[in-house]
């Protein structure tokens, strides 16, 4: 087996398990909700094929779903997530450049890239959860409250861990 396939996998379950036992518990002023688990999307290989990572992020969705009694909905936004993860990749890389790191991450694409990627990302998987969860009731303001405060919470924790992973020195983009 693969070293790389092994620590994901246990980052999956790792990150499941802190967002369900953890993370689904708080509520900051009943509108901010740390979405952490979306840090295993953002981290899949680069070199993962589309499929893969279409499919491991589905049963990511999953797992937290059957656990947190959401109805598919992490499920549906985590596939969407997967699916647009490499092309907001490609909006802000330069034109004709190559992904020179194989894992996204501070180290190996810089603070400002992996910034506006991770920032983009949560924002999109928030807009995308909150979305389908409103179609029950609608409140538009309450809407956007939430997806502005729960991606900045997910964004900042979402950092924390990124700068708390060991990782080797790779070339910047």
């Amino acid at each position: 087996m693969n070293a790389s396939f092994i620590r994901f996998f246990f980052l999956s379950l790792l990150m499941v398990l802190l967002q369900v036992v953890v993370f689904n518990h708080i509520h900051l002023f009943g509108i901010a909700i740390p979405l952490v688990f979306i840090y295993v999307i953002m981290k899949l290989p680069l070199s993962l094929s589309t499929v893969w990572v279409l499919t491991v992020s589905f049963l990511l969705g999953l797992a937290v779903d059957i656990f947190s009694n959401t109805p598919g909905m992490n499920a549906l936004a985590c596939t969407i997530l997967a699916f647009v993860r490499r092309p907001v990749l490609s909006l802000y890389l330069q034109h004709g450049s190559d992904y020179v790191a194989d894992e996204p991450s501070m180290r190996s694409f810089g603070m400002g890239l992996f910034v506006r990627y991770a920032l983009s990302l949560t924002l999109i998987y928030c807009l995308l959860l909150f979305v389908i969860e409103s179609f029950f009731m609608f409140d538009a303001l309450y809407l956007v409250l939430r997806v502005v405060c729960s991606t900045l919470l997910t964004f900042i924790l979402i950092l924390c861990f990124d700068s708390l992973s060991p990782g080797r020195r790779e070339k910047r983009l």
